[in-house]
């Protein structure tokens, strides 16, 4: 018997505020259109309708699209609620998923209200929602089948805590996902960015030195993209892999240190903390710009930054191409720019539909997943695991038929010599 959740009837994040649900509507439908992979497994889960009876608490960022993904979900059988995550929000889309399609939408720090929802399956972004139901309502863990964690952060702290034995559910990072790596990190990330950066300074990229802190997939693709528009890029990094990787690639490669005198430009994406801190503020050139697009807002010291200023002031709005840009004027007059106080400057530009289409298509499957292995006699340990890979093909699958596109398989001759032991000509 499927416990009820204590509190049927949420309060609509924004609620008293004049929202336009018709615009939010508006938005949901258009943005359907460009999420062909997560149609394709909403209609297959319509006629299984694999989550009937379970109920879903959402944290991820307030969007047409994870809107889009909530509604597969619902359609699977499943009953979401969302409390946003992130600091940018589509209040007309959280008005519209609970006017038009039955979906409760809470405010973005009401994280008790969707624990009373008494969730089966977490949907996390940053690992918020699995933190506080581990540490405040335990006593829900047992009705936990599983959730996913979208962010590289929020799957270091999980797996942080299965390493302690604290985990009561099995969780998936799905981050993990080949066709997330591609599509949602280096070709999302690496646009949004770049697209974030312009729209918040309005600066010329070409010509400019842009230091891109940390080479992961997100890195490679702002850092392409920086290149794709005539920057000179300077790539920082801790992983000789990953630095000689960035070298190889014809990038110029250095420490912080090094490359603070040198940036017009620079942007963090490696999931650490005070990767730039006071003695790199020390040496920046006048009008130096830092944008985080890591996803928390510790990886630039913004802390260290207030105190070696003189003076700060945030940009007016109205100034054109400069709404959300703080100015430091540094004791010695040099004047540093920060963008978005140092949260993520993807979030100030929505990453294309087409991009989190398949990394939510993917989470849709996994959810699956986890509720057949949960019945299944062998039962998923309480730990974090990769997106199984047979799920990540599916998806990268049904994106190439969506673009009408044809690629090859192996003859049964070919498996044949790919799984046998001999090789080489006969």
């Amino acid at each position: 018997m499927i416990p009820k959740p204590d509190s049927a009837v949420p309060a609509v994040a924004g609620e008293g505020r004049p929202l336009s649900a018709d615009k939010g509507k508006r938005r949901i439908e258009w943005v359907f259109q460009s999420m062909p992979v997560l149609q394709s497994v909403r209609k297959q889960f319509i006629r299984a309708q694999p989550f009937a009876g379970l109920r879903f608490g959402v944290s991820l960022p307030a969007s047409a699209e994870t809107a889009n993904l909530l509604i597969a979900l619902r359609d699977a059988g499943g009953s979401p609620a969302l409390c946003p995550a992130g600091a940018h929000q589509q209040q007309d889309v959280l008005a519209s998923l609970t006017r038009d399609y039955g979906i409760p939408a809470f405010a973005p720090d009401a994280l008790s209200e969707v624990a009373a929802w008494q969730p089966h399956l977490v949907f996390d972004d940053g690992g918020r929602l699995t933190q506080f139901l581990h540490q405040h309502r335990p006593d829900l863990l047992d009705n936990c089948l599983g959730g996913t964690e979208e962010t590289t952060e929020g799957v270091v702290r999980l797996k942080a805590l299965s390493r302690q034995d604290g985990l009561r559910f099995p969780v998936i990072a799905m981050y993990d996902a080949m066709t997330r790596h591609l599509f949602d990190n280096r070709y999302g990330t690496g646009q949004t960015t770049i697209d974030s950066l312009l729209r918040t300074t309005n600066i010329l990229v070409a010509g400019s030195t842009v230091v891109v802190a940390g080479y992961g997939w997100c890195g490679r693709g702002i850092a392409a993209r920086a290149r794709g528009m005539g920057a000179n890029v300077i790539v920082s990094e801790i992983d000789p892999i990953k630095a000689l990787e960035a070298l190889m690639d014809g990038y110029r490669v250095m420490s912080m240190s090094d490359a603070a005198a040198l940036g017009d430009v620079f942007i963090t994406v490696t999931g650490n903390k005070a990767v730039i801190h006071r003695e790199h503020f020390e040496k920046m050139k006048n009008g130096a710009i830092l944008c985080n697009s890591g996803h928390f807002n510790v990886e630039i010291d913004v802390d260290g930054l207030t105190r070696a200023a003189a003076s700060r002031k945030q940009t007016p709005a109205d100034v054109e191409g400069l709404g959300g840009v703080e100015e430091y004027v540094l004791r010695d007059g040099r004047r540093i720019y920060m963008l978005s106080e140092g949260q993520s400057g993807v979030m100030s530009a929505q990453p294309p539909a087409s991009v989190l289409d398949l990394s939510f298509a993917n989470q849709v499957l996994c959810a699956e997943f986890l509720v057949r292995n949960h019945s299944a006699q062998e039962r998923l340990k309480n730990k974090v695991y990769a997106v199984p890979e047979q799920l990540d093909r599916q998806v990268a699958r049904w994106k190439l038929d969506a673009m009408g596109i044809k690629i090859d398989r192996l003859s049964v001759e070919q498996e044949m010599y790919l799984s046998s032991c001999s090789g080489g000509a006969e």
